[in-house]
């Protein structure tokens, strides 16, 4: 299998997350591009030009994060990182929901930083940042629902995921403060093996 990948993108650390909770790594070869410049070569495969894109050992191409996570999981014989049928697949699906969305804000927020100053928006930041911040909060009131850190499940990386980055890219804005519940779970979630083997570069 090959993925194409960014190193410091979410989406890829939770998909590189799922496979390594399910004994995939090794399997994967990594193929890192530029989504940004015009002639990338993973229109060829993705005709959206997004990250992660995985293309299977028998040519299937397959992107967006959920979907990969997925398909990994079908492939090894361990406890599935997705609930079966029932409330607690819903809730996991959820989770992975709302983290996900909280990636989305953030990355469109750091984006934005990139743009020439004059053709930033301060509302359309603020608008993702209070998206952000409901969600975290959400999460927060939640927090009891959150999966242990020893049983993983497909919400529970994505939430790793997206902490994970706000702590890469955000770690100004302290994301703990006031979310004691969920500071404490991620504190404890974080230890796990496939969080730390795919921490971003430092910058």
């Amino acid at each position: 299998m090959k993925l194409h990948y960014s190193q410091t993108s979410p989406f890829v650390r939770k998909v590189m997350m799922a496979a390594h909770e399910t004994g995939l790594a090794g399997r994967i070869e990594i193929d890192p591009v530029d989504v940004w410049v015009p002639d990338s070569p993973i229109v060829r495969d993705n005709p959206l030009s997004k990250i992660p894109t995985l293309v299977t050992e028998d040519g299937l191409v397959l992107f967006d994060s959920p979907v990969i996570c997925e398909y990994l999981d079908s492939l090894h014989s361990g406890p599935s990182l997705f609930p079966p049928p029932g409330r607690a697949r819903w809730v996991a699906l959820r989770q992975q929901a709302i983290a996900d969305g909280i990636c989305d804000a953030a990355v469109l927020r750091r984006l934005e930083t990139l743009r020439p100053e004059s053709q930033r928006s301060a509302d359309w930041t603020e608008r993702q940042r209070r998206a952000m911040a409901r969600s975290l909060d959400r999460l927060e009131e939640e927090a009891g629902d959150l999966p242990p850190p020893d049983r993983p499940t497909i919400g529970s990386l994505a939430i790793l995921a997206a902490l994970g980055y706000l702590d890469f890219r955000f770690a100004h804005e302290g994301w703990r403060a006031g979310r004691s519940a969920l500071s404490r779970w991620f504190a404890a979630a974080a230890e796990r093996e496939s969080f730390r083997r795919t921490a971003p570069p430092s910058e």
